[in-house]
């Protein structure tokens, strides 16, 4: 049977109220809660064969209603016949046919027209071992994550493939990393899920519509503060994959281009994706983060003061105020990643670290300005005079790291968007 369904526009944008608690899927179901998207182009040869392991391997281990979908996207050879073939005789498989190729165009027409809570794709030559399927969808059922991903650079992570396609992959999430901030470690393994609920406002958003569909859905997720769940995966290269690897990378990199523009300016469509309430988190109000931070920063400035008059005598005083800053800074960026803006596990700590430590310079050249400026002015003041000049300075540098904390240490889209495992934590350290 063959279905036409209507994507969604990439320049409308979905409903601007938050999104709702994220809830588990009901037990007892009698239509699909599960819908696996297999977009093809040209596939004759591998269709038939995938589609009968991926039902086999659905009845034997999904506990739920399921649904396959072929997205057959502009096939020019006998795709969709063999694909109408395999419609009429399992119940359980819908198609649909395209008149545009890409494979992002393929998954926005499919997922817009299901009604499934859970929304999945594989690709055709199912490269990635079907063992992942049901920890991949488990936490959307579950109610635990929004979004779903899987791996091929977490350990554990068994994967085959040449020494061209792993560089060149590698290279593609590092970039992604050290460009766009992005916290998830494989954008474009063909493994994904999302709840259907997200997915409706996601779909609108995404411009892309090729290979590119995938990063652009992750990273606006990412910055809505979405709960992105991550899966290692074993993978096998497939030798007969026709992917044209340069127009990819050169479309990936005019994507990267496009998005790093939209940060830039402030204009990446991410407002109304949000949940009513973080699960768990702190409060994200201004007024609520100035309470936490102060807490700490208090806590800190005690530490400071006690610090710096042990460090004092031997050290002397810049060596005494760099080392105590140092040490306090640390501990201030790991205080208020957890208390003031609501991140847990390790996920991201050392990028967080490492940026705290670029706002600690500022501390730094405040402080240390302001003690060569008293020095100058009295070659030797009085330590309480000292002291308090430096804890004067001190609250001046702790507004503005407040401030750069809160727009880029820990900006509004990533709080609440990782879900603290230590998995995710060992997939970022072994990704680079």
């Amino acid at each position: 049977m063959i279905r036409t369904s209507r994507p969604c526009q990439p320049g409308r944008t979905g409903p601007t109220s938050r999104l709702p608690l994220r809830t588990p899927v009901p037990a007892h179901q009698h239509e699909p809660v599960l819908d696996v998207v297999v977009p093809v182009h040209n596939e004759e040869t591998d269709l038939e064969p995938s589609v009968r392991r991926l039902r086999a391997h659905l009845l034997e281990t999904f506990p739920y209603p399921f649904r396959i979908t072929v997205a057959d996207n502009a096939s020019t050879d006998a795709t969709p016949r063999i694909a109408a073939r395999l419609a009429a005789e399992m119940p359980e498989l819908k198609w649909l046919r395209l008149a545009e190729k890409g494979r992002g165009r393929a998954l926005r027409a499919a997922w817009s027209g299901s009604r499934a809570p859970v929304l999945a794709y594989v690709d055709v030559d199912l490269s990635t071992d079907l063992a992942a399927l049901l920890p991949l969808v488990a936490p959307l059922i579950s109610g635990h994550s929004d979004i779903a991903i899987g791996t091929r650079l977490a350990r554990g992570s068994q994967v085959v493939r040449g020494p061209k396609r792993e560089a060149i992959s590698r290279c593609y999430n590092a970039l992604l990393r050290s460009t766009l901030a992005v916290g998830f470690s494989d954008a474009q393994c063909g493994f994904k899920a999302v709840r259907r609920d997200v997915a409706e406002r996601l779909l609108p958003l995404v411009k892309d519509s090729g290979w590119f569909f995938d990063t652009e859905l992750l990273v606006i997720a990412e910055r809505a503060g979405l709960r992105i769940h991550e899966v290692p995966v074993d993978w096998v290269d497939d030798p007969d994959s026709r992917v044209d690897l340069l127009s990819t990378a050169l479309a990936d990199l005019r994507g990267i281009a496009r998005i790093g523009r939209e940060l830039a300016r402030g204009t990446l469509p991410a407002s109304g994706l949000r949940r009513s309430a973080a699960d768990g988190s702190p409060p994200a109000g201004l007024a609520a983060q100035l309470l936490r931070f102060a807490a700490v920063g208090a806590v800190s400035s005690v530490g400071y003061v006690l610090l710096y008059l042990a460090l004092r005598p031997a050290a002397g005083g810049q060596a005494a105020n760099a080392l105590a800053l140092l040490l306090c800074a640390l501990a201030n960026t790991a205080a208020n990643r957890r208390l003031t803006f609501g991140l847990r596990g390790r996920t991201g700590a050392l990028r967080h670290q490492a940026q705290g430590l670029l706002v600690f310079t500022i501390g730094l050249a405040l402080t240390s300005g302001s003690l060569a400026l008293l020095h100058r002015a009295a070659p030797t003041p009085a330590r309480g005079t000292e002291v308090g000049v430096l804890v004067a300075t001190n609250l001046a540098a702790t507004l503005v790291r407040f401030l750069l904390f809160r727009a880029w240490v820990f900006p509004a889209g990533r709080r609440a968007g990782t879900d603290g495992t230590d998995q995710t934590a060992e997939t970022e350290g072994t990704a680079a």
